[in-house]
């Protein structure tokens, strides 16, 4: 693990021009900016994993596949203080890696946590793009051998989740009574019909809870593979999900975690990038929102999905009941109601 193991240091104390690249309007960091350098810092711990000392570099094509997890364990990230980020492979399969990051600040004379993320990366022959085979990782220790372990732990827990997902099998029975109940506090009882629907006190029907965007990918955003740059689609699709929940709230959320963001297909430069923000769940004062990404080709007017996000936020109120009319949106609904106990669960 020692092999891969990175530090890597952002100035934004001691060099005023770059602090101006990650500074928000709120006097805080732009956490979009992070997102980008966690998947470049991923990208590189891989790389120095299955680093060739004969060839002097890395035999293999390392791409993103997955963000499994990042926690925040602090709202605020200064902007003006040095941040620090550490990490190192913690698990290899096959042909698929895992990197785990941490992220301080130094605040105060000392270097406090921010935030913990877990990456998935694939191999591909740079030749054919195809699966490639990564040379395993050796624990040493005790402390080594766990960590490993809980990579195994990870890799079951997310299959566990894909055999489980709503667009495989039905809900649950807790699950398909709780829709029920949400549809019946919709009815009208004076009509006595299906059809007529009324939005129940301090609630948002789901339809009114979206937020949408395009991007034109250009080639300022391209990686070394000649694609579009995963870190800027994570950044995008936060931005977006930031500004949904706070439009949905009506006031400034701070992140609690991201879950789950999955890269189906890689996004060629020129593409049209659609983006599309739903506000899914919400309990208490946290939301829970869903970014959905697809690629437009606008000569054959084909839509493919390149990528699913998941955030959850924390608000300074208590939010509305987000309340779903169609069967979809309840499937996204409960979806949404997993990943916020799946958060919640680590949280504690």
């Amino acid at each position: 693990m020692k092999d891969s193991a990175i530090e890597a240091h952002l100035p934004l104390g001691t060099q005023p021009a770059l602090r101006e690249k990650y500074l928000n309007y709120h006097n805080s960091v732009r956490f979009g900016r992070i997102l980008e350098d966690l998947d470049s810092l991923a990208v590189l711990i891989c790389y120095s994993h299955t680093w060739n000392k004969e060839l002097q570099r890395s035999p293999l094509s390392i791409v993103t596949a997955l963000v499994d997890k990042i926690d925040m364990r602090k709202n605020i990230i200064y902007p003006d203080c040095d941040i620090k980020f550490t990490g190192h492979v913690t698990w290899v399969g096959k042909t698929s890696i895992e990197a785990k990051m941490h992220m301080s600040q130094f605040h105060d004379g000392v270097y406090s946590d921010v935030l913990d993320a877990t990456f998935v990366m694939v191999a591909r022959d740079p030749e054919n793009k195809r699966a490639a085979f990564i040379n395993p990782l050796k624990p040493e220790g005790p402390e080594e051998e766990a960590i490993f372990q809980q990579g195994e732990i990870n890799k079951k827990r997310r299959v566990e989740l894909s055999t489980a997902s709503l667009l495989k099998v039905a809900p649950t029975a807790e699950e398909r009574t709780l829709i029920h109940n949400q549809f019946l506090n919709t009815l009208d009882t004076r009509t006595v019909s299906f059809r007529s629907r009324i939005l129940p006190p301090n609630s948002v029907w789901m339809e009114d809870a979206k937020m949408k965007g395009l991007e034109i990918c250009h080639p300022q955003e391209r990686n070394i593979f000649n694609r579009i740059f995963g870190g800027f689609l994570m950044r995008k699709a936060y931005e977006l999900g930031w500004a949904n929940a706070c439009a949905f709230a009506g006031c400034r959320p701070t992140l609690v975690a991201v879950d789950d963001i999955l890269f189906r297909r890689p996004v060629e430069i020129g593409s049209l990038l659609l983006l599309s923000s739903q506000v899914c769940y919400t309990e208490g004062m946290h939301v829970q929102v869903r970014v959905h990404t697809e690629v437009l080709d606008p000569l054959t007017r084909q839509h493919s999905t390149t990528n699913v996000f998941h955030f959850t936020f924390r608000v300074d109120k208590d939010v509305p009941a987000v309340v779903p009319q169609s069967y979809g949106e309840s499937m996204l609904y409960l979806d949404g109601k997993r990943h916020f106990d799946e958060t919640m669960r680590g949280q504690s």
